[in-house]
């Protein structure tokens, strides 16, 4: 099926150059849903090889699909950002716009990994009044890690960022220089999974798995090889940060001991649907039960918590079975409102 896409752009309230993608469709009688990525890819992560992904099943069931791509993403100019920049100036700006174009006086989010926790911050500070249901998966207010990993940012993040400003999976395909063919030889050294060079590299810039952000055998080849061109360069600013808030226990306001953003309840009117992937080696699931819990604690019975057997962290959107596993359950919590 081939969709198109209308790119719609917006300056984020500081002025930084974003997009939406909006999809085409006669048959768009719901109202938006907002899909937001991760860090380091872009809204096409949405977007796999398959007739079954999340956009195709959302447009068949009459919703006004939208993609953002906020300053994170790898189709928009390289800089170093923050969640704090991001939740204060990219995501209000996208829900505006997109209630601008359609009217809506209500939309729905659909967000994942730093698109999740920059867009929870977001609404907890009240900036997103229009959101009424947010569907967050593998990580919301409580980043929880593996213990290889706060290795990884403790230890080996330091000794990086003396070399790199960025670091990029696609050097699995091009590494530039000798400093970045160091890095590749150093994951072929240590990743022995039966992944590509591109899907090492992200294995090695995130997480603590062989491989990280997906069970392969949740994956079929089509989507193994697309993967290669999903990933690219994320900034250790963004590392920074999100070590500030795992050695804190909750999102933190950057550089700032005594502001975090979960003292207190949240400034929004929002339901919250929480999906983890028990199998999930870049944020623990024990990641989503700890935001769920903070929630529970103002509002109790009105959320949701999923806890996925057998998923991990992407393949939650492109497992080759999440049509069947994942969507049902997150369409059947967006019908609900």
């Amino acid at each position: 099926m081939n969709r198109y896409f209308e790119t719609i752009e917006f300056d984020a309230l500081d002025g930084f150059k974003c997009d939406l993608r909006r999809l085409k469709s006669d048959k768009a009688t719901n109202g938006p849903v907002l899909l937001v990525h991760g860090a380091g890819v872009s809204s096409n992560i949405f977007n796999p090889p398959s007739e079954n992904n999340i956009i195709h099943q959302l447009a068949a069931e009459g919703y006004d699909v939208w993609l953002e791509n906020w300053r994170g993403s790898i189709n928009l100019e390289p800089n170093e950002w923050d969640l704090d920049q991001v939740a204060r100036n990219d995501h209000p700006a996208a829900v505006k716009k997109i209630v601008e174009i359609t009217g809506a006086r209500e939309i729905k989010a659909i967000i994942h990994c730093q698109g999740s926790t920059s867009f929870m911050i977001s609404a907890v500070m009240g900036l997103l009044p229009e959101v009424k249901l947010i569907i967050s998966n593998a990580v919301s207010l409580h980043p929880v890690v593996p213990f290889f990993s706060k290795f990884k940012l403790n230890v080996l993040m330091p000794v990086v960022s003396r070399f790199f400003n960025y670091l990029d999976p696609q050097w699995g395909l091009y590494p530039p220089d000798l400093k970045s063919k160091i890095i590749l030889n150093l994951v072929k050294a240590t990743h022995w999974e039966n992944d590509t060079k591109v899907g090492k590299m992200v294995s090695f810039t995130y997480g603590s798995g062989f491989p990280a952000l997906w069970e392969l055998e949740n994956l079929d080849e089509k989507t193994k090889s697309w993967i290669q061109y999903e990933f690219a360069h994320v900034p250790l600013s963004f590392f920074r940060h999100i070590k500030e808030c795992i050695q804190y226990g909750a999102l933190k306001k950057l550089n700032d001991k005594n502001n975090d953003y979960v003292t207190g309840p949240p400034k929004t009117q929002a339901r919250f649907v929480l999906f983890g992937g028990k199998k999930n080696k870049c944020f623990l699931p024990e990641s989503q039960e700890k935001t769920f819990q903070y929630l529970e604690q103002f509002k109790p019975g009105f959320h949701k918590l999923y806890l996925l057997e057998g998923y991990s962290h992407l393949d939650v959107f492109f497992g080759k079975n999440a049509h069947v596993d994942v969507f049902p359950k997150m369409i059947s919590e967006l019908e609900q409102g």
